[in-house]
Protein backbone atom coordinates (compact mmCIF):
# COMPACT_ATOMS: atom_id res chain seq x y z
CA UNK A 1 0.00 0.00 0.00
CA UNK A 2 1.70 3.62 -1.27
CA UNK A 3 1.74 5.93 1.60
CA UNK A 4 0.65 9.92 0.87
CA UNK A 5 2.53 12.42 2.35
CA UNK A 6 2.03 16.28 2.91
CA UNK A 7 5.00 17.75 1.21
CA UNK A 8 4.92 21.18 3.42
CA UNK A 9 8.27 21.55 5.93
CA UNK A 10 11.60 20.43 5.46
CA UNK A 11 13.37 20.47 8.61
CA UNK A 12 16.23 21.74 8.43
CA UNK A 13 19.32 21.27 10.98
CA UNK A 14 23.09 22.29 10.18
CA UNK A 15 23.55 20.76 6.97
CA UNK A 16 20.23 18.96 4.87
CA UNK A 17 20.05 15.62 4.82
CA UNK A 18 18.75 14.09 1.72
CA UNK A 19 15.29 12.90 2.10
CA UNK A 20 14.08 11.26 -1.36
CA UNK A 21 16.52 9.58 -2.77
CA UNK A 22 14.48 7.94 -5.69
CA UNK A 23 15.44 10.17 -9.09
CA UNK A 24 12.52 11.72 -10.06
CA UNK A 25 11.82 12.01 -14.19
CA UNK A 26 9.42 14.71 -15.46
CA UNK A 27 8.14 14.95 -18.95
CA UNK A 28 9.91 17.64 -20.94
CA UNK A 29 7.89 21.09 -21.51
CA UNK A 30 7.78 21.51 -25.10
CA UNK A 31 8.38 24.82 -27.20
CA UNK A 32 5.20 24.52 -29.24
CA UNK A 33 2.72 24.09 -25.66
CA UNK A 34 3.77 28.07 -25.37
CA UNK A 35 2.36 31.36 -26.84
CA UNK A 36 3.85 32.34 -29.74
CA UNK A 37 7.01 34.65 -28.99
CA UNK A 38 7.14 33.09 -25.31
CA UNK A 39 10.18 31.29 -24.06
CA UNK A 40 10.21 29.04 -21.17
CA UNK A 41 13.21 31.70 -19.22
CA UNK A 42 10.50 34.79 -20.11
CA UNK A 43 7.61 32.26 -18.16
CA UNK A 44 9.50 31.07 -15.38
CA UNK A 45 10.63 35.20 -15.00
CA UNK A 46 6.93 36.45 -15.46
CA UNK A 47 5.49 34.08 -12.83
CA UNK A 48 8.24 33.29 -10.09
CA UNK A 49 8.05 36.76 -8.30
CA UNK A 50 4.94 35.86 -7.63
CA UNK A 51 5.93 32.95 -5.76
CA UNK A 52 7.89 33.30 -1.96
CA UNK A 53 9.58 30.93 0.10
CA UNK A 54 7.99 30.97 3.73
CA UNK A 55 10.50 29.66 6.59
CA UNK A 56 9.63 29.43 10.51
CA UNK A 57 10.21 27.76 13.95
CA UNK A 58 7.98 24.58 14.45
CA UNK A 59 5.78 24.71 17.63
CA UNK A 60 6.48 20.51 18.30
CA UNK A 61 8.55 20.59 21.52
CA UNK A 62 9.21 16.84 21.54
CA UNK A 63 10.80 17.09 17.74
CA UNK A 64 12.29 20.24 18.03
CA UNK A 65 14.86 22.03 21.06
CA UNK A 66 14.32 25.70 20.89
CA UNK A 67 17.56 26.07 21.59
CA UNK A 68 18.82 25.24 18.54
CA UNK A 69 18.38 27.91 16.07
CA UNK A 70 19.28 25.98 13.05
CA UNK A 71 16.25 23.43 13.38
CA UNK A 72 13.48 25.46 11.46
CA UNK A 73 10.61 24.42 8.67
CA UNK A 74 10.50 26.25 5.66
CA UNK A 75 7.22 25.84 2.71
CA UNK A 76 6.05 27.86 0.11
CA UNK A 77 3.25 30.61 -0.59
CA UNK A 78 2.05 32.91 -3.98
CA UNK A 79 1.12 35.99 -3.62
CA UNK A 80 -2.68 36.53 -4.26
CA UNK A 81 -2.51 40.67 -3.55
CA UNK A 82 -0.25 43.25 -4.05
CA UNK A 83 -0.87 44.44 -0.39
CA UNK A 84 0.86 41.13 0.96
CA UNK A 85 -1.34 38.35 1.44
CA UNK A 86 0.07 35.24 0.78
CA UNK A 87 -1.81 32.05 0.01
CA UNK A 88 -0.15 28.43 1.11
CA UNK A 89 -1.05 25.12 2.57
CA UNK A 90 -2.62 25.15 6.03
CA UNK A 91 -0.25 22.23 6.53
CA UNK A 92 2.54 24.64 5.82
CA UNK A 93 1.91 27.04 8.78
CA UNK A 94 0.14 25.02 11.17
CA UNK A 95 2.16 24.51 14.21
CA UNK A 96 4.71 26.98 12.47
CA UNK A 97 5.83 30.31 15.03
CA UNK A 98 8.04 33.41 14.02
CA UNK A 99 7.13 33.75 9.99
CA UNK A 100 9.91 34.63 7.83
CA UNK A 101 8.35 35.88 4.20
CA UNK A 102 11.33 35.94 1.49
CA UNK A 103 10.08 36.95 -1.76
CA UNK A 104 11.82 36.21 -5.07
CA UNK A 105 14.08 39.46 -5.12
CA UNK A 106 15.60 38.25 -1.39
CA UNK A 107 13.44 40.75 0.32
CA UNK A 108 12.29 39.01 3.59
CA UNK A 109 9.20 39.75 5.91
CA UNK A 110 8.01 39.22 9.14
CA UNK A 111 4.86 37.53 8.72
CA UNK A 112 1.55 36.45 10.04
CA UNK A 113 -1.19 33.82 9.51
CA UNK A 114 -4.38 35.65 9.46
CA UNK A 115 -6.77 32.95 7.98
CA UNK A 116 -6.83 29.12 8.25
CA UNK A 117 -8.53 26.31 6.80
CA UNK A 118 -7.81 22.52 7.35
CA UNK A 119 -10.62 21.43 5.45
CA UNK A 120 -9.03 22.66 1.95
CA UNK A 121 -5.40 22.53 3.22
CA UNK A 122 -5.30 26.11 2.48
CA UNK A 123 -4.13 29.29 4.77
CA UNK A 124 -3.70 33.20 4.19
CA UNK A 125 0.05 35.01 5.53
CA UNK A 126 -0.22 38.58 5.36
CA UNK A 127 3.52 40.40 5.58
CA UNK A 128 3.80 44.35 5.48
CA UNK A 129 4.55 44.95 2.16
CA UNK A 130 2.99 46.80 -1.25
CA UNK A 131 3.77 47.03 -4.62
CA UNK A 132 4.00 42.91 -4.58
CA UNK A 133 3.46 41.27 -7.83
CA UNK A 134 -0.54 38.60 -7.47
CA UNK A 135 -0.29 35.97 -9.39
CA UNK A 136 -2.35 35.38 -12.11
CA UNK A 137 -5.14 32.53 -11.92
CA UNK A 138 -6.36 30.52 -14.78
CA UNK A 139 -9.79 28.94 -15.24
CA UNK A 140 -10.40 25.15 -14.32
CA UNK A 141 -12.46 24.98 -17.31
CA UNK A 142 -9.17 25.13 -19.08
CA UNK A 143 -7.29 22.92 -17.72
CA UNK A 144 -6.44 19.61 -19.62
CA UNK A 145 -4.93 16.01 -18.87
CA UNK A 146 -1.89 16.08 -20.94
CA UNK A 147 -0.74 19.63 -20.71
CA UNK A 148 2.44 21.18 -19.75
CA UNK A 149 3.07 22.65 -16.49
CA UNK A 150 5.40 23.53 -13.99
CA UNK A 151 6.14 23.62 -10.12
CA UNK A 152 7.79 26.22 -8.00
CA UNK A 153 8.52 25.95 -4.60
CA UNK A 154 10.85 25.38 -2.09
CA UNK A 155 12.43 21.88 -2.12
CA UNK A 156 13.93 20.25 0.51
CA UNK A 157 16.43 23.39 1.71
CA UNK A 158 15.31 27.08 1.74
CA UNK A 159 18.75 27.44 -0.40
CA UNK A 160 16.92 25.96 -3.04
CA UNK A 161 13.90 28.43 -2.87
CA UNK A 162 11.90 29.28 -6.36
CA UNK A 163 12.99 25.99 -7.91
CA UNK A 164 11.50 24.90 -11.00
CA UNK A 165 10.50 21.66 -12.52
CA UNK A 166 8.61 20.46 -15.45
CA UNK A 167 6.08 17.75 -16.40
CA UNK A 168 1.86 17.19 -17.82
CA UNK A 169 -1.39 17.05 -16.05
CA UNK A 170 -1.98 13.19 -15.45
CA UNK A 171 -5.14 13.55 -14.57
CA UNK A 172 -8.42 15.62 -13.08
CA UNK A 173 -10.47 15.06 -10.53
CA UNK A 174 -8.84 12.69 -8.09
CA UNK A 175 -9.77 11.73 -4.83
CA UNK A 176 -7.06 11.27 -2.90
CA UNK A 177 -6.93 11.84 1.00
CA UNK A 178 -8.78 15.38 0.35
CA UNK A 179 -12.49 17.04 1.05
CA UNK A 180 -12.09 18.53 -2.36
CA UNK A 181 -10.87 17.25 -6.02
CA UNK A 182 -7.27 17.44 -6.67
CA UNK A 183 -4.88 17.87 -9.89
CA UNK A 184 -2.34 15.06 -10.49
CA UNK A 185 1.06 15.81 -11.69
CA UNK A 186 4.29 14.39 -12.91
CA UNK A 187 6.31 17.55 -12.32
CA UNK A 188 8.64 16.64 -9.17
CA UNK A 189 7.49 17.78 -5.90
CA UNK A 190 9.51 17.87 -2.90
CA UNK A 191 9.34 18.09 0.80
CA UNK A 192 8.95 21.93 0.93
CA UNK A 193 7.12 22.53 -2.22
CA UNK A 194 3.50 22.55 -0.48
CA UNK A 195 1.92 26.02 -0.89
CA UNK A 196 3.70 26.45 -4.24
CA UNK A 197 2.12 26.84 -7.54
CA UNK A 198 1.72 24.80 -10.07
CA UNK A 199 1.46 26.72 -13.58
CA UNK A 200 0.19 26.49 -17.17
CA UNK A 201 2.28 27.30 -19.98
CA UNK A 202 0.75 31.00 -20.22
CA UNK A 203 1.99 31.75 -16.92
CA UNK A 204 -1.49 31.20 -14.70
CA UNK A 205 -1.25 29.77 -11.47
CA UNK A 206 -3.69 26.35 -11.87
CA UNK A 207 -3.03 24.85 -8.79
CA UNK A 208 -1.64 24.62 -5.47
CA UNK A 209 0.84 21.67 -4.69
CA UNK A 210 0.02 20.05 -1.41
CA UNK A 211 0.89 16.39 -1.71
CA UNK A 212 2.36 13.48 -3.41
CA UNK A 213 3.30 9.81 -3.53
CA UNK A 214 6.37 8.27 -1.25
CA UNK A 215 7.25 5.22 -1.76
CA UNK A 216 10.00 2.77 -3.30
CA UNK A 217 9.03 2.36 -7.11
CA UNK A 218 6.44 5.22 -6.68
CA UNK A 219 7.93 8.12 -9.13
CA UNK A 220 6.33 11.11 -10.16
CA UNK A 221 3.12 11.11 -8.41
CA UNK A 222 2.08 14.81 -6.89
CA UNK A 223 -1.01 16.48 -6.54
CA UNK A 224 -2.49 20.09 -6.02
CA UNK A 225 -5.85 22.14 -4.89
CA UNK A 226 -7.19 22.84 -8.42
CA UNK A 227 -7.61 26.65 -8.96
CA UNK A 228 -11.63 26.61 -8.43
CA UNK A 229 -11.11 25.61 -4.82
CA UNK A 230 -8.88 28.05 -4.42
CA UNK A 231 -10.62 30.80 -5.48
CA UNK A 232 -13.75 29.45 -3.04
CA UNK A 233 -11.65 29.55 -0.11
CA UNK A 234 -9.76 33.24 -0.86
CA UNK A 235 -13.75 34.72 -1.33
CA UNK A 236 -14.71 33.18 1.70
CA UNK A 237 -11.45 34.53 3.24
CA UNK A 238 -12.14 37.75 2.56
CA UNK A 239 -15.69 37.84 2.46
CA UNK A 240 -16.41 36.55 6.47
CA UNK A 241 -12.71 35.69 7.60
CA UNK A 242 -13.04 32.27 7.21
CA UNK A 243 -14.89 28.87 5.09
CA UNK A 244 -18.49 29.12 5.86
CA UNK A 245 -19.02 25.35 5.18
CA UNK A 246 -22.87 24.50 5.17
CA UNK A 247 -23.91 21.05 6.22
CA UNK A 248 -27.21 18.88 5.83
CA UNK A 249 -26.22 17.48 9.70
CA UNK A 250 -26.28 14.38 8.51
CA UNK A 251 -23.19 11.90 8.32
CA UNK A 252 -23.09 9.96 4.96
CA UNK A 253 -20.89 6.58 4.09
CA UNK A 254 -19.95 5.67 0.66
CA UNK A 255 -20.94 2.38 -1.20
CA UNK A 256 -18.23 -0.28 -1.36
CA UNK A 257 -17.33 0.58 -4.62
CA UNK A 258 -16.63 4.29 -4.14
CA UNK A 259 -14.09 3.52 -1.44
CA UNK A 260 -12.02 0.99 -3.76
CA UNK A 261 -12.74 4.07 -6.57
CA UNK A 262 -14.46 2.06 -8.77
CA UNK A 263 -17.60 3.35 -10.78
CA UNK A 264 -20.51 3.71 -8.95
CA UNK A 265 -24.42 4.29 -9.61
CA UNK A 266 -25.01 4.02 -5.81
CA UNK A 267 -25.70 7.40 -3.24
CA UNK A 268 -24.41 7.65 0.00
CA UNK A 269 -25.83 6.31 3.24
CA UNK A 270 -27.18 8.20 6.15
CA UNK A 271 -25.60 7.05 9.20
CA UNK A 272 -26.43 9.02 11.47
CA UNK A 273 -29.24 12.31 11.80
CA UNK A 274 -28.03 14.75 14.06
CA UNK A 275 -30.77 15.61 16.47
CA UNK A 276 -32.83 18.72 15.55
CA UNK A 277 -31.17 19.24 12.71
CA UNK A 278 -33.49 20.23 9.68
CA UNK A 279 -32.41 17.30 8.13
CA UNK A 280 -33.90 15.71 11.17
CA UNK A 281 -37.12 17.85 11.21
CA UNK A 282 -37.18 17.18 7.67
CA UNK A 283 -37.95 13.18 8.46
CA UNK A 284 -34.59 12.09 6.92
CA UNK A 285 -33.68 9.10 8.32
CA UNK A 286 -31.04 6.44 9.19
CA UNK A 287 -30.48 4.02 6.73
CA UNK A 288 -32.13 6.51 4.33
CA UNK A 289 -29.73 6.84 0.80
CA UNK A 290 -28.69 10.31 -0.50
CA UNK A 291 -28.73 10.84 -3.82
CA UNK A 292 -28.53 14.55 -5.44
CA UNK A 293 -28.52 17.95 -3.97
CA UNK A 294 -30.60 19.87 -6.66
CA UNK A 295 -30.78 17.63 -8.91
CA UNK A 296 -26.77 17.00 -9.03
CA UNK A 297 -26.02 13.50 -8.63
CA UNK A 298 -23.95 12.22 -5.74
CA UNK A 299 -22.03 9.08 -5.34
CA UNK A 300 -19.23 9.41 -2.90
CA UNK A 301 -18.08 12.33 -0.50
CA UNK A 302 -15.44 14.03 -2.65
CA UNK A 303 -19.05 15.01 -5.25
CA UNK A 304 -20.98 15.53 -1.82
CA UNK A 305 -18.07 18.15 -0.83
CA UNK A 306 -17.72 19.71 -4.42
CA UNK A 307 -21.59 20.03 -4.41
CA UNK A 308 -21.70 21.88 -1.16
CA UNK A 309 -18.76 24.44 -2.25
CA UNK A 310 -22.08 26.46 -4.43
CA UNK A 311 -24.01 27.15 -1.29
CA UNK A 312 -24.06 28.68 2.09
CA UNK A 313 -25.63 28.58 5.58
CA UNK A 314 -29.06 29.07 5.49
CA UNK A 315 -29.42 28.88 1.46
CA UNK A 316 -32.10 26.10 0.83
CA UNK A 317 -31.59 22.93 -1.30
CA UNK A 318 -33.91 19.86 -2.36
CA UNK A 319 -32.14 16.73 -2.00
CA UNK A 320 -33.44 13.11 -3.55
CA UNK A 321 -33.44 10.29 -1.12
CA UNK A 322 -34.15 6.70 -1.53
CA UNK A 323 -36.26 5.12 1.59
CA UNK A 324 -36.60 1.58 1.84
CA UNK A 325 -38.74 1.11 -1.50
CA UNK A 326 -39.61 4.55 -2.14
CA UNK A 327 -37.93 7.81 -3.55
CA UNK A 328 -38.78 11.43 -2.25
CA UNK A 329 -37.75 14.75 -2.47
CA UNK A 330 -37.07 16.94 0.71
CA UNK A 331 -36.18 20.75 1.14
CA UNK A 332 -34.47 22.04 3.84
CA UNK A 333 -32.48 24.84 4.78
CA UNK A 334 -28.69 24.11 5.15
CA UNK A 335 -27.16 24.99 8.59
CA UNK A 336 -23.46 25.73 9.16
CA UNK A 337 -20.43 23.28 9.89
CA UNK A 338 -18.60 24.17 12.71
CA UNK A 339 -16.99 21.10 13.56
CA UNK A 340 -13.62 21.49 10.86
CA UNK A 341 -12.32 24.08 13.32
CA UNK A 342 -12.69 22.58 16.52
CA UNK A 343 -9.15 21.26 17.15
CA UNK A 344 -7.14 24.03 16.13
CA UNK A 345 -6.96 27.34 17.82
CA UNK A 346 -4.76 31.01 16.87
CA UNK A 347 -2.50 32.13 19.16
CA UNK A 348 -1.65 35.49 20.32
CA UNK A 349 1.19 35.75 17.24
CA UNK A 350 -1.21 34.20 14.70
CA UNK A 351 0.22 30.86 14.55
CA UNK A 352 -2.32 28.41 14.44
CA UNK A 353 -1.88 25.32 16.92
CA UNK A 354 -3.51 21.84 17.13
CA UNK A 355 -4.87 22.50 20.97
CA UNK A 356 -4.56 18.31 21.36
CA UNK A 357 -1.10 18.04 20.10
CA UNK A 358 1.04 15.78 22.28
CA UNK A 359 -1.79 14.60 24.49
CA UNK A 360 -2.60 10.89 25.23
CA UNK A 361 -5.15 11.02 27.22
CA UNK A 362 -8.96 10.05 26.25
CA UNK A 363 -10.87 12.95 27.68
CA UNK A 364 -7.28 15.14 27.99
CA UNK A 365 -8.49 18.21 25.00
CA UNK A 366 -8.65 21.69 25.24
CA UNK A 367 -11.70 21.32 23.60
CA UNK A 368 -13.23 17.78 24.79
CA UNK A 369 -12.74 15.09 22.60
CA UNK A 370 -16.63 13.23 21.78
CA UNK A 371 -17.34 10.13 19.75
CA UNK A 372 -21.11 9.23 18.66
CA UNK A 373 -21.66 5.58 19.88
CA UNK A 374 -24.53 3.97 20.08
CA UNK A 375 -27.14 4.86 22.72
CA UNK A 376 -26.91 2.13 25.99
CA UNK A 377 -23.25 1.83 26.10
CA UNK A 378 -21.18 2.46 29.32
CA UNK A 379 -17.58 3.15 30.58
CA UNK A 380 -16.47 0.22 32.50
CA UNK A 381 -13.06 0.70 32.30
CA UNK A 382 -10.01 2.57 32.13
CA UNK A 383 -6.37 1.98 32.37
CA UNK A 384 -4.65 4.92 35.05
CA UNK A 385 -2.78 6.50 32.36
CA UNK A 386 -5.88 7.03 30.54
CA UNK A 387 -4.61 5.94 27.44
CA UNK A 388 -7.52 2.85 26.90
CA UNK A 389 -10.71 2.77 27.87
CA UNK A 390 -13.69 0.31 27.52
CA UNK A 391 -17.12 0.71 26.78
CA UNK A 392 -19.69 -1.66 26.90
CA UNK A 393 -23.62 -2.42 26.83
CA UNK A 394 -26.08 -2.99 29.69
CA UNK A 395 -25.75 -7.01 28.97
CA UNK A 396 -22.18 -7.12 28.59
CA UNK A 397 -22.56 -8.61 24.64
CA UNK A 398 -21.13 -5.65 22.76
CA UNK A 399 -17.99 -3.36 23.34
CA UNK A 400 -15.72 -0.74 22.50
CA UNK A 401 -12.34 -0.52 23.34
CA UNK A 402 -10.30 2.76 22.57
CA UNK A 403 -6.87 2.96 22.84
CA UNK A 404 -4.42 5.84 22.48
CA UNK A 405 -1.36 4.38 20.16
CA UNK A 406 1.81 7.11 20.09
CA UNK A 407 3.30 5.29 17.39
CA UNK A 408 1.48 5.85 14.17
CA UNK A 409 0.89 2.79 11.85
CA UNK A 410 2.77 2.95 8.67
CA UNK A 411 0.01 2.73 6.52
CA UNK A 412 -2.44 5.38 7.32
CA UNK A 413 -4.62 5.25 3.98
CA UNK A 414 -8.22 4.65 4.29
CA UNK A 415 -7.54 1.46 2.29
CA UNK A 416 -4.80 0.23 4.52
CA UNK A 417 -6.80 1.29 7.64
CA UNK A 418 -9.51 -1.01 6.03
Amino acid sequence: MKRMKRISKGVMKGSIAVMIAATMIATPVYADALPTGTTIPALVEKTTSSVVAIIGRPSDDKKISKSDRYQLAHGTGVIVRNDGYILTNAHVVKNMRNLTIVTSDGKSYSGKTTHYDEESDLALVKIEATGLTPAKFGESSDIHVGESVMAIGTPLSFALRNSVTSGIVSGMERSVQSKYRLIQTDAAINPGNSGGALVNMKGEVIGINTMKYVEYGVDSLGFAIPVDTVQYVLDQFFKYGKVKRPTLGLELAESWEAVVGLPTSSGLEVTYVEPDSTAAKAGIKQGDTLLSINSVQIHNMVEYNEALKKYLPEDKVQLKLQSGTESKNVDLVLAEDKSASSNVVQDSDGSYIDADQGKTIIGDSHFGWSMKYPSGLVKTSQSTTGDNIMFTDAKGDYAINIRVQEKQSRDLSPLGLL
